[in-house]
């Protein structure tokens, strides 16, 4: 416990915020065969679909993101007379809906906007989502940095070969052109292409982790195909509405018409940096027991030499004294009357 106490000045308190990436890839064969779907975790609440980086059953196994479905309440596959799952699959548009757009001034849900402009514009009414795990985002996607490649045409459920047409779709220009309109944070618009009208198929939110995608992208995938037309669910060609399938047959789908996604995600560090100083006349003595011997500073081996003293840790106090954090040096620094040291704490939250 310390007996000498220096009081930290404001100028010697500085606070500071980094950024931190990681890239982070995730490719088609483990989501849709490394595993034979062992690693694919179907719910009997048939709401969603989880995908695991391994066997979900083993202790290893990495839960890395979630598939869904629904429409909004006034789609034309809402009064299809094959809908299956018809409230569920609008409870879950809903949801979605309000935590990622949120609501409006008369407090109705607002639909997901084709380029985010809330108040007019196409809205995405049939649309998948894809949910990721925090494990793999962290605090958030780093704009600019998403990056998801589908096949939108094939016949093939696993491997590349027998797929083709494939798009990257991506947060093109997200990193100067992002939305702030969403209760949920910032969000991009994702593109085919360039980042031009008429080339937008979803949103990216960058800190709830989640990718909205409409299910019109694939009407270039089957022939014959609606809006609402999803893929083919028999892999032989034949058209499988949105509103046919169930969400466990939309997920298998769309997980194997998926190539590649990639993305940074970001971990942002907050620090505060003490800088403690010890001028020349100050800390020169030690207030341990050790540092005497029989009444003789050990370190002295001459009377008339200067005091020294070791310094091996620095502690933060609160204001009442009390011991908040300790840092260690990693070897002793000699202070004596003719330096004076500034030491820099930093602590990480």
């Amino acid at each position: 416990m310390a007996t000498t106490f220096k009081t930290l000045l404001p100028s010697d308190v500085v606070d500071t915020r980094n950024k931190l990436h990681e890239a982070i890839p995730v490719t088609g064969t483990i989501v849709s065969g490394t595993y034979s779907d062992n690693n694919i975790k179907n719910h009997t609440h048939g709401m969603f679909q989880s995908v695991y980086d391994y066997p979900y059953l083993s202790s290893s196994a990495n839960h890395i993101f979630d598939i869904t479905s629904g429409y909004a309440s006034d789609s034309a596959v809402a009064s299809s007379a094959t809908t299956n799952q018809l409230t569920t699959k609008n409870n879950i548009y809903n949801q979605m809906a309000q935590v990622l757009v949120g609501h409006d001034t008369d407090g109705n849900i607002r639909q997901f906007d084709e380029d985010g402009n809330l108040a007019e514009g196409t809205k995405l009414k049939e649309t998948f989502f894809v949910n990721f795990a925090r494990l793999l985002t962290k605090d958030e996607i780093k704009k600019g940095s998403f990056n998801l490649q589908l096949y939108l045409s094939g016949n093939s459920p696993v491997g590349d070969a027998g797929r083709d047409n494939l798009v990257s779709i991506q947060d093109l220009n997200g990193a100067t052109s992002f939305h702030v309109n969403s209760p949920a944070g910032e969000y991009g618009v994702l593109y085919t292409g360039s980042a031009t009208a008429g080339n937008e198929v979803g949103l990216v939110y960058y800190q709830a982790g989640v990718a909205v995608l409409t299910s019109s992208i694939f009407d270039a995938g089957v022939a014959g195909n609606t809006e609402a037309a999803v893929l083919t669910t028999d892999y032989t060609g034949s058209a499988q509405l949105l509103a046919s399938g169930t969400i466990e047959d939309v997920a298998d789908v769309l997980r194997h018409r998926l190539h590649n996604v990639s993305f940074n995600n970001t971990t942002e560090l907050n620090s505060t940096v003490y800088f403690c100083r010890a001028n020349a006349n100050e800390f020169n003595y030690s207030s341990n027991p050790t540092y005497l011997s029989g009444s003789k500073i050990r370190v002295k081996n001459v009377e008339g030499d200067e005091p020294v003293s070791y310094i091996t840790t620095v502690g933060l106090y609160s204001p009442d004294n009390e011991l908040l954090a300790v840092g260690k040096l990693s070897e002793p620094l000699r202070k004596t009357s003719s330096n004076n040291l500034s030491l820099r704490v930093r602590l990480d939250f």
